[in-house]
């Protein structure tokens, strides 16, 4: 049988928990805001520990709106990994700032504070540093945190796919001045369509987001700044808030699924072959990504998908190599780490209500590929 890279539609019971409250909001009336996105920033609130939640319509707008929020435009410098998803180096060039690329370490493919340092050393406008606690492994943030102290800039934290990530046994995204999130539908607590929200224990700065969402409206029709419609609608929030009262099941169930990767990988005698992630203090698994030889990994995934088997590459071009940051005139050979992650790393199966036998076939059809590569 097929082995899907994700599948959504497995929990029947916590479906139809979202369901149900679709239904409630429907029947309410109040789509936008409202009641359903309040309660759901206090409970966010709750959980990971934070002072304030804000609800947006994307990841990306909780990425935005903090850049604008501290004013960030053209002539400013802002320095982030060189390795994530596209939106962390994105809502940076939409303010017009200069994207300043760093390389990432070995061993979680996160930003490398001995280059952050270095970076901004450089920098002639420094006026943040985005870290991204990739694959649901957190960054180093208190190194991270010490450099950004010592060249006075904030840091804000792309806690994208890092719910439920725990680093020195205290939540992701509380250490920085803020952190952007996403509840994309693939995210281990994704909603059903796109959404984010922004924490911080700042209040000056939560008020000044929180006006950012809504279009920099102080009272009706009254705007002091120009901001967004980051919104989230409410039927997000009802979806999201099922979702978050089951995120620390789904947090075990992804990382038991990791441990039995690791026997089978093991029982297989391929951990010689393929580098499995990392385990840390809580790793929450957003993705599980292996490294494996350059020269047989797009061979692997070619083989892994003859066999109805989803898998993919996260990701194939770092910031430095997209078309649309060649103006920066990046050189490859500054960032090492991220040209190897980009030729090596391929993701497997990792969603919740992933079963025993299907990790079996995925490990089976791995250790096939590699055999008649010896």
């Amino acid at each position: 049988m097929p082995v899907p890279l994700i599948d959504l539609t497995r929990d029947k019971a916590q479906l139809a928990e979202i369901e149900a409250a679709v239904v409630r909001v429907v029947r309410s009336g109040q789509y936008i805001l409202g009641p359903e996105v309040e309660n759901l920033e206090r409970e966010l609130c709750t959980y990971l520990g934070v002072s304030h939640a804000i609800t947006m319509s994307s990841g990306t707008d909780a990425l935005l709106a903090p850049l604008m929020a501290l004013g960030i435009g053209p002539g400013d410098e802002v320095v982030l990994p060189t390795y994530s998803f596209f939106a962390t180096a994105g809502v940076v060039a939409r303010t017009g700032a200069r994207p300043v690329f760093v390389d990432v370490d070995p061993t979680f493919l996160n930003i490398d504070p001995e280059q952050l340092e270095k970076a901004l050393a450089g920098c002639k406008q420094p006026k943040a540093v985005m870290g991204v606690h990739l694959f649901g492994a957190s960054f180093d943030v208190d190194a991270v945190l010490k450099i950004c102290r010592k060249f006075s800039v904030p840091l804000i934290e792309d806690a994208a796919q890092a719910i439920g990530t725990k680093r020195g046994g205290r939540m992701a995204g509380g250490d920085g001045l803020c952190a952007g999130w996403s509840t994309f539908p693939t995210k281990n607590m994704g909603g059903i369509g796109d959404g984010g929200f922004l924490t911080t224990n700042d209040a000056e700065f939560a008020a000044k987001c929180r006006l950012l969402r809504n279009h920099g409206m102080t009272a009706q029709y009254e705007h002091h700044v120009v901001g967004g419609n980051f919104r989230m609608d409410a039927i997000q929030a009802a979806a999201i808030r099922v979702r978050l009262r089951h995120i620390e099941a789904i947090t075990e169930q992804r990382r038991e699924n990791a441990a039995r990767y690791r026997r089978l990988f093991a029982d297989a005698n391929l951990t010689e072959w393929a580098t499995l992630p990392t385990d840390v203090d809580r790793h929450a698994y957003h993705q599980f990504v292996l490294r494996v030889p350059a020269a047989q990994r797009d061979s692997a995934i070619a083989h892994l998908r003859q066999q109805g088997i989803g898998c993919a590459v996260y990701y194939p071009l770092p910031f430095h190599r997209q078309p649309c940051f060649a103006y920066l005139g990046s050189d490859p050979k500054d960032f090492p780490v991220a040209e190897e992650a980009a030729a090596t790393t391929l993701a497997l199966p990792i969603f919740q209500g992933l079963t025993e036998g299907e990790q079996m076939d995925v490990v089976g059809a791995l250790a096939k590929f590699a055999l008649q590569r010896r």
